[in-house]
């Protein structure tokens, strides 16, 4: 099973998990499901993936969506699976190419938020709010952050962006809490 399953994309799932932005990744707990990683032998995706002609996405499955998917989005408190056919199928409408583009822009966000406005305490916030609001509005954020926090100690700069995004999710209907099970 391991030489056939053969991916390359370590940002964007199989199965429509935004694996870059995923505290589990970024805290070294998973691999993702690209080339070199162990996803293969736990993911019951891969081995349908292989069946169906190594396909890259399932959304590129003849098939999809099938079973697999029944609820999935509400089966996990994990934040990257909140929208796996949500962003499965964005990634089907606007083309993976730009998919991924924005994907990258988020990360690199993503990035700017734990080096520069993490307290040691917002990780998991931070991967929340970036995977669930747009990419322009958490630009507008940071951007109006870095020029007015400049001067500000850690724990001041973490409190302000954490309430601008939470204000700013809260005006467009965006939940930034955790389900628990």
């Amino acid at each position: 099973m391991k030489s056939e399953f053969n991916r390359k994309d370590g940002l964007f799932s199989l199965c429509g998990l935004n694996c870059g932005l995923c505290p589990m990744q970024i805290r070294g707990g998973c691999s993702g499901c690209f080339n070199g990683s162990t996803c293969y032998i736990s993911c019951p995706l891969a081995p349908c993936s292989v069946r169906h002609g190594n396909v890259d996405y399932c959304y590129q499955c003849n098939e999809y969506p099938c079973k697999k998917y029944d609820g999935i989005d509400a089966h996990d408190s994990l934040i990257s699976h909140r929208n796996q056919k949500k962003d499965l199928a964005k990634a089907k409408e606007i083309g993976i190419e730009a998919y991924l583009e924005e994907q990258h822009k988020k990360k690199k966000i993503l990035n700017h938020l734990l080096e520069d406005y993490d307290d040691g305490s917002k990780d998991v916030f931070f991967c929340l709010a970036v995977n669930m609001m747009e990419v322009d509005d958490l630009s507008t954020i940071i951007q109006d952050a870095d020029q007015k926090t400049t001067d500000f100690p850690i724990i001041e700069k973490t409190h302000y962006i954490e309430k601008q995004l939470r204000d700013c999710a809260e005006r467009k209907n965006i939940p930034l809490v955790l389900r628990k099970w």
